[in-house]
C-alpha cells in the first residue's frame, strides 16, 4: 500500500494535524481529522438521515471532523483519486 500525501491543515501548530493522502492501488481518500466528540457522533449516529443508513455508527468506523479551511486540499484530494482511478482502469 502507497499513500500520496496531498495536503496537510495550514493550521497545524504541533497539537494535531488534520491531513489528507490518495491511496495508490484503490485511489481511495484516506483522512486523518479530529474524532468527534459525544455530540457529534450523537448526531450522526443516532438519526436515520439518509435512506437506508442504517441507525449509530458502526464499530468498524468513526466520523471525523474536517476543518473548512481543509476544503481546498479537499478539492485536490477528489481530483488526485479521481485521476488515479482513471488510470487503474
Amino acid at each position: 500500500m502507497e499513500l500520496r500525501f496531498i495536503g496537510i491543515d495550514p493550521n497545524t501548530g504541533g497539537e494535531g494535524s488534520p491531513t489528507v493522502w490518495v491511496e495508490e492501488e484503490s485511489a481511495d481518500l484516506v483522512v486523518q481529522g479530529e474524532t468527534a466528540d459525544e455530540l457529534l457522533n450523537a448526531l450522526t449516529g443516532g438519526t436515520e438521515w439518509v435512506p437506508g443508513h442504517a441507525l449509530g455508527v458502526p464499530a468498524h468506523e468513526t466520523v471525523v471532523r474536517i476543518p473548512a479551511r481543509m476544503v481546498p486540499i479537499l478539492r485536490r484530494a477528489c481530483d488526485a483519486a479521481e485521476r488515479r482511478a482513471e488510470e487503474l482502469r
